[in-house]
């Protein structure tokens, strides 16, 4: 049997499965099933994923999205979901009740992804469906010829699937379903670098320049000679067409409006994306009071430190002397690469103070790639499968050096790299009495509040060594309070562009590259960027009632590795999850069993 037709048997199977009578058991049978054939669809669904996941059925293919592709998938999930309504959640183990509280949702968005035109939208700002493709050889394995056959079968796929991305941004321009135009601008070159480039630099040929000594000669050079042809007459010029249409239809034919709330069925479109991103059943009015809140604490805060310093001036004045002073820049990129290096090993240095379980996986500091840089971030986490032959990576953006403090370059490093999110998404990697469902899903507002909750505690780690280090800080918890306010204000309050860039620019000493960067993102990526501050809150919440309910027998190395140990989990799960810990951890003090 080919491995198409195992394909079809298989995909056959779990749908006619799926669609068959429930399990015959108790609830918590019944409900371990359902996730576990779903699981195998969406494996087969997503080959990308499979492959990171260490399931190599399917390594040569990728993943569709034509029209019937994500009407299969929809109306899959569909009846998903209504096995999962007749399930007595309440007659599950504490542990399914879990998984089914975190499972719940994620199949609801899969649906609403479709139900509002989401997925008509691949791309924003700093990412899009073309980038995923370009990293395809660096999250591939390529040890062998079979590897290397695979890469090939998904190269010669690779111009299939981008024509049915263009089909899709073709819909999404008649459905009025598009990034603003203004957040549009520049993303073209991004596209245009990935197929106009020498050979011996393309990121799709790379691979080939380096086929391993366990590959005989005799099979080299016929894999070569496939890899430079399929990238010369089939990828080349099919990126190439893609930039033609994202030059000549797509941003000029791209909507003008800001607000996500200006989409079709935009008010549910905004609503469904805050309520995915922050786990919590806010209304933005009530998330855009909170904001304004924490801006006005934590203005307070940075005031004081310009006190300190002894700087004679107020605050725009200090925010200017921060942007332009040489002193607090590097000269070259290495240098700031370096710097970052020595923070993180700094912060390695003093993890076992604050937590008990560390996890094996290590990570690497590597410059933000090229073409990505002028238009990125500051940094951010990659992460890579636990087995995998790579580490998880801190990428610092290297790019336009006077526009990268390093008064920030601590709170970056705790957040991106350790304690934030390459500790926690690491020893997520490693829940093996999990199910894949959970080890593989990310949660923003507990991934990013634990990364704003990593910059706080760098304080107690002793991270932070000058009063700018503590201003950069404090920055960067400015920048995550001005989003409650920003992101609401351009989706449902009306705000423009300009007045999002002056509110951040005039509350937060990042620098004006930053500023704009980050204002085009929460455009184009509504909701996503509530997460941070709102995840934070409800972390430093938790630990402010353990530590008033155990007093002298709060131990923070436990409180931390309990919040850590469920993975990315919503916010009321743990919630649930520590309150059941600081319960225990009272009854212990009693000589009480608590379960």
């Amino acid at each position: 049997m080919t491995n198409m037709e195992r394909v079809i048997v298989f995909a056959a199977a779990a749908v006619a499965c799926l669609g068959g009578p429930a399990f015959a058991g108790g609830p918590d049978d019944t409900f371990r099933a359902l996730y576990q054939r779903e699981w195998q669809f969406r494996l087969q669904e997503f080959p990308e994923m499979a492959t990171a996941e260490g399931d190599h059925r399917y390594d040569d293919r990728l993943t569709h999205v034509g029209a019937r592709d994500l009407e299969r998938r929809y109306h899959y999930y569909q009846d998903v979901e209504r096995k999962l309504a007749g399930i007595n959640e309440s007659g599950l183990s504490p542990g399914e009740q879990v998984n089914f509280a975190i499972y719940r949702r994620q199949i609801r968005h899969f649906l609403t992804e479709h139900e509002t035109g989401a997925e008509l939208i691949p791309l924003n700002s700093d990412w899009g469906f073309y980038l995923s493709l370009s990293r395809l050889p660096s999250e591939v394995p390529l040890d062998s010829v079979a590897d290397y056959r695979n890469y090939v079968a998904r190269l010669r796929s690779m111009p299939a699937v981008i024509d049915e991305y263009i089909l899709l941004l073709k819909r999404g321009l008649k459905a009025g379903m598009t990034p603003p135009r203004v957040v549009l601008k520049g993303r073209e070159a991004i596209i245009r670098a990935i197929y106009d480039t020498p050979l011996a630099k393309n990121a799709f040929y790379r691979p080939f320049l380096h086929i391993g000594q366990r590959i005989p000669n005799a099979r080299r050079k016929p894999l070569v000679e496939q890899g430079r042809s399929i990238v010369e007459t089939r990828l080349n010029p099919t990126f190439a067409r893609l930039f033609d249409f994202f030059v000549q239809r797509y941003v000029p034919g791209a909507r003008t409006t800001l607000a996500a709330t200006a989409l079709p069925d935009g008010a549910r479109f905004y609503r469904e994306q805050v309520r995915y991103y922050t786990t919590l059943d806010l209304k933005p009015e009530e998330i855009h009071r909170i904001g304004l809140a924490e801006v006005k604490r934590i203005q307070s805060d940075m005031k004081s430190i310009i006190t300190e310093v002894g700087f004679k001036g107020g605050f725009a004045a200090f925010l200017h002397f921060l942007r332009t002073d040489p002193r607090f820049y590097a000269k070259t990129p290495a240098q700031l690469l370096r710097i970052a290096s020595r923070i993180a090993k700094r912060i390695d240095g003093t993890l076992p103070a604050f937590f008990r379980r560390l996890p094996r996986q290590p990570y690497g500091v590597e410059p933000v790639p090229e073409s990505l840089a002028p238009t990125f971030t500051a940094g951010r986490y990659v992460g890579a499968p636990i087995d995998s032959k790579r580490a998880g990576t801190y990428w610092v953006n290297t790019y336009d050096l006077p526009s990268r403090p390093l008064y920030t370059l601590p709170a970056l490093t705790l957040h991106e790299a350790v304690p934030g999110h390459h500790l926690q998404g690491a020893l997520a990697a490693e829940q093996k009495n999990q199910p894949p469902f959970r080890r593989n899903a990310y949660i923003s507002a507990y991934g990013e509040g634990w990364g704003l909750y990593a910059e706080f505690l760098g304080q107690e780690m002793g991270i932070y060594q000058t009063p700018y280090e503590q201003f950069g800080r404090l920055t960067y918890e400015m920048w995550r309070a001005c989003r409650l306010v920003v992101d609401t204000g351009i989706h449902t309050q009306g705000w423009s562009r300009e007045k999002a860039i002056d509110y951040l620019a005039s509350h937060t000493a990042l620098s004006t590259r930053e500023v704009t960067t980050e204002v085009d993102r929460y455009i184009s990526w509504p909701g996503q960027a509530l997460s941070y501050k709102l995840g934070e809150m409800e972390i430093r919440k938790l630990r402010r009632e353990a530590e008033s309910a155990l007093g002298e027998k709060f131990d923070l190395r436990g409180f931390h590795d309990t919040v850590l140990s469920l993975g990315s989990v919503p916010l009321d799960v743990l919630a649930t999850h520590v309150h059941r810990w600081i319960a225990r951890q009272r009854g212990k003090a009693r000589g009480q069993v608590v379960s």
